[in-house]
């Protein structure tokens, strides 16, 4: 008995790196999960995939708030919010026995709070009426992910919700993040910044006498350099802000250490391309680095096929054969064979007769571009298989949960949940075998 083909193509076909799955629900419902970190590069779904994990903990029974970076307007209107602010905001429509709440952070209202949390009445006015002050809150370099840091902080240190989602910065580099904080940190607490603060601390004409000379030479360059009003502002600016510095770089630590706790954990989101996977092992290997606690890999927008037997190779084969038949069927040849018992034609022979176009051809055409159309979805499920399988091949420890590309935008709730279904089915978008590199 002759060995089954199908059984021997399947015997050559070995797994690649199989990845580990990530099982998203024992997460969430884990009340020892405080907070959810999703972080990743820009444009991988990221705030989407903190929204679907927020809604889905609500409705497991959890109390969540969402704390999202900029989001799309139609994301908040999938919540049923017109518009997100820096106060969480109640979602209604919320199955189950929890609560969801959004909020999007405004990082010039979470700096002013600050301020006005850490000085009086009257120091908190002139800090927030300072031309440096206002430039700095609403866009200095860092700030952003300072503030989000700092949002963080406020939020868990309130203990009010159960459950804290995360959706990071857009920025350059999802690296960010973790850096910029230190180092807005670092500027505000640094020497240049506590040398213009030298004559305030010093106070009085001794103080202003032992640093006339040196101080008047530095405040002429910078002068110079800067702008005399510009000085001028960030003088005042440092003199005000007095009472408060010192704690700048100490409340980024503090935050920093709450994302190294016990019940933090890091999603990193991507999407199966090089570039967003590439920054996501850099992630995973930050994270490492630095103690924090990684949950795993979403990785987003992946493609798949429900006939991923058909190689791309015998599909274009095929779309080839039903555009120029005369390939395979010439007159004469298979084509007579179909239709006639005579294998060398005769003049009863359909074979014989010139072909005319018609509904049949009209079925070809239409065909052989459905067969190119499956052929481009197999070559770009091979690429994005290759590409995660370097991803998982290099970190095999992590766990990954795929979540299939979707024909539109997420506009509501149901939107939402089925995001949350598709993370949690346990089950890969991609196959786990090879793909034959030649599709």
């Amino acid at each position: 008995m002759s060995p089954d083909p199908a059984a021997d193509q399947e015997s050559t076909r070995h797994p690649l790196s199989p990845a580990r799955t990530l099982d998203v629900d024992p997460l969430l419902d884990d009340p020892k999960t405080r907070i959810v970190v999703c972080c990743g590069s820009g444009g991988v779904g990221k705030t989407t995939t903190a929204a679907a994990l927020g809604l889905r903990a609500a409705e497991r029974g959890r109390k969540v708030v969402v704390l999202t970076i900029d989001p799309a307007r139609r994301l908040a209107q999938s919540m049923g919010i017109d518009s997100l602010d820096n106060t969480p905001r109640r979602v209604k429509d919320v199955d189950g026995g929890g609560e969801l709440h959004a909020m999007m952070l405004d990082m010039k209202r979470t700096f002013d709070e600050i301020v006005e949390a850490h000085a009086d009445r009257e120091r908190a006015a002139a800090i927030l009426s300072n031309p440096f002050y206002q430039s700095l809150s609403a866009g200095f370099a860092g700030t952003q992910e300072y503030m989000a840091m700092e949002k963080l902080g406020q939020l868990r240190a309130r203990n009010e919700w159960d459950l804290i989602v995360v959706d990071t910065p857009p920025s350059r580099s999802a690296l960010d993040f973790l850096d910029a904080p230190k180092r807005l940190g670092s500027f505000l607490d640094g020497r240049l910044i506590r040398l213009l603060t030298a004559p305030a601390k010093l106070g009085g004409r001794a103080g202003m006498k032992f640093l006339n000379v040196g101080m008047s030479m530095m405040t002429g360059t910078l002068g110079k350099l800067l702008g005399g009003q510009l000085l001028k502002d960030v003088q005042t600016f440092v003199s005000a802000m007095d009472t408060t510095f010192g704690g700048f770089r100490t409340r980024a630590d503090a935050t920093y250490k709450l994302l190294q706790a016990p019940g933090t954990a890091f999603l990193v989101v991507a999407a199966p391309e090089r570039d967003a996977l590439r920054e996501a092992a850099y992630f995973v290997e930050r994270l490492a680095a630095e103690d924090m606690p990684l949950a795993g890999l979403v990785l987003n927008r992946v493609h798949g096929s429900g006939a991923a037997r058909l190689s791309a190779e015998r599909a274009l084969a095929a779309a080839e054969n039903l555009v120029e038949p005369r390939i395979v069927d010439q007159d004469g040849g298979k084509a007579g064979l179909r239709n006639s018992p005579d294998p060398y034609g005769s003049s009863e022979s359909p074979a014989s007769e010139p072909h005319s176009p018609g509904a049949d051809g009209d079925v070809d055409q239409l065909t052989a571009g459905l067969l190119r159309l499956h052929a481009d979805r197999m070559q770009l499920l091979s690429r994005e298989q290759r590409t995660r399988d370097r991803f998982t091949t290099l970190h095999p420890e992590v766990a990954v949960a795929e979540v299939a590309a979707l024909p539109g935008d997420v506009h509501d709730l149901a939107g939402l949940r089925n995001i949350g279904d598709r993370l949690t089915a346990n089950r890969p978008e991609l196959p786990e075998t090879a793909v034959d590199p030649r599709d």
